[in-house]
């Protein structure tokens, strides 16, 4: 997205999310002020529960650009769009080949 950015994470044993956010801002801070840019100061977020339907939270994070028109249906997936080999196992299939379906843009 333009203005902010989606994440879906999976923490390990050691980590805790405002380490792990701290670090990510951290390494992008030399580009963003190359391009006079600065990160907010906050952050939101939501932890998923081991019984919390991933589906949903793909479904939003994905279809987010579309949503916005930011990027055309049909065209080309968003070229800022990353989703782990492991996972796109799965969800991949769910897709009209790697596409939304019109009717989930609605």
């Amino acid at each position: 997205m333009p203005d902010h950015l989606h994440l879906l994470v999976t923490l390990g044993e050691r980590s805790d999310l405002s380490e792990c956010v701290r670090m990510f801002k951290g390494r992008l801070v030399p580009a963003l002020r190359k391009a006079n840019l600065a990160w907010q100061p906050s952050f939101y977020d939501h932890r998923l529960r081991s019984a919390e339907d991933l589906l949903p939270v793909f479904l939003y994070i994905y279809l987010n650009p579309y949503r916005e028109k930011l990027i055309n249906p049909g065209l080309v997936q968003w070229p800022g769009y990353y989703c782990a080999s492991e996972d796109w196992a799965w969800f991949g299939q769910l897709t009209d080949g790697e596409q939304p379906f019109p009717a989930w843009l609605r």
